[in-house]
C-alpha cells in the first residue's frame, strides 16, 4: 500500500502524506507544471544545473503555493548541497535567525532541521535519496546521495529533530522520496564492498546493484524510528523520466525535482 497521495494543484503534481503527520505539510514534487524547458522541463526546481533563474523562480513560486499557499517563499530555505553531511537547524522564527539559517544553508548544507512554524524548506534531486521526517513540533528534509548515505546523514536528522522537539525518533515518521534503485546503479567493486560492510550484504544485488534506500532505512531504524514508520514507496526516477529527473538517466543534463516540507502555524 502507497503511503503517499498524488494529487495536483493548478499544474502542479505532488506527491505527499495528506494526513499532514505531526502538523507538517510536506510533498515530492514531480516535473510538470513549471515554464523551465529543454532538459530542464518543465518544473526544475533547482538552482545550480543551467536553468533560467527566472524560470526557476517561477517553478519555486509555483511549487511552494502548491504545497501551501499562505507560505512566505522570502523564508524559503534552501541549501546549496555539497554531498556532505552538514545540517542547518532553525529553532527560532525571529527574522534574524531565519536569515542565518538560510545564510548558513546556502554555504553548504545536506539537511536541514526545522522546529517552528511558518518556515518553508527546499532540497533538490535528481537520483539522490530524499528523506522527510516528521515528528510533533517539527521537522528535517534530508539529501542523502550515497555518501551522506554512508555518513548516516538521516539519522544524525533525526537525532537533531529530536533535540529540537524533544520527541523520540520512535515516535517519528519517515517518507523516502523517489530515487534511483539498486537495480538501476550500478557502483564499483570497492564501493559495493565498503557499503557490504557498513550496511550489510543485502544493500548490494546483482551486477553490484546499491539499494541506496534500503540504507537510509535501515540508519532510521537503528536510530530509533519503528519499522512500521519508514514510508518507501520505491518509487524510481530513472524509469519514471516522465515523471521525474534523472541525472545517470539523462547523462548529466536535467533539472531537479524537489522535497518540500512547512510546519502550519
Amino acid at each position: 500500500m502507497s503511503s503517499l497521495t498524488r494529487y495536483t494543484v493548478g499544474s502542479v503534481t505532488l506527491l505527499g502524506d495528506v494526513r499532514r503527520p505531526g502538523g507538517v505539510t510536506f510533498a515530492f514534487t514531480e516535473r510538470t507544471g513549471g515554464v523551465s524547458s529543454g532538459a530542464y522541463a518543465s518544473l526544475n526546481l533547482g538552482d545550480a544545473c543551467g536553468d533560467d533563474p527566472s524560470c526557476v523562480e517561477e517553478n519555486r513560486i509555483r511549487a511552494l503555493a502548491a504545497l501551501s499557499p499562505g507560505a512566505e517563499a522570502a523564508k524559503l530555505i534552501n541549501p546549496c548541497q555539497v554531498h556532505g553531511d552538514t545540517i542547518v537547524c532553525l529553532s527560532a522564527s525571529d527574522d534574524a535567525s531565519i536569515a542565518r539559517a538560510q545564510s548558513e544553508a546556502r554555504s553548504g548544507a545536506d539537511a536541514i532541521v526545522v522546529g517552528v512554524p511558518g518556515v518553508p524548506v527546499l532540497l533538490c534531486f535528481a537520483d539522490c535519496v530524499p528523506v522527510v521526517i516528521v515528528a510533533e513540533g517539527g521537522f528535517a528534509v534530508v539529501h542523502s546521495g550515497w555518501r551522506g548515505t554512508y555518513a548516516r546523514i538521516a539519522a544524525h536528522a533525526a537525532a537533531t529533530l529530536s533535540r529540537t522537539t524533544g520527541i523520540h525518533p520512535s515516535l517519528m515518521s519517515a517518507y523516502i522520496g523517489p530515487h534511483i534503485l539498486g537495480s538501476e546503479y550500478t557502483v564499483d567493486e570497492a564501493l559495493a564492498e565498503k557499503f557490504a560492510a557498513a550496511f550489510g550484504a543485502g544493500v548490494i544485488g546483482s551486477g553490484r546493484g546499491l539499494d541506496l534506500g534500503a540504507c537510509v532505512a535501515g540508519t532510521l531504524e537503528a536510530a530509533g524510528l519503528e519499522p512500521g514508520s519508514i514510508h518507501d514507496d520505491r518509487i524510481s526516477c530513472v524509469s519514471e523520466g516522465a515523471r521525474f529527473f534523472s541525472y545517470r538517466a539523462s547523462g548529466g543534463d536535467c533539472g531537479r525535482h524537489g522535497a518540500f516540507a512547512i510546519m502550519e502555524a
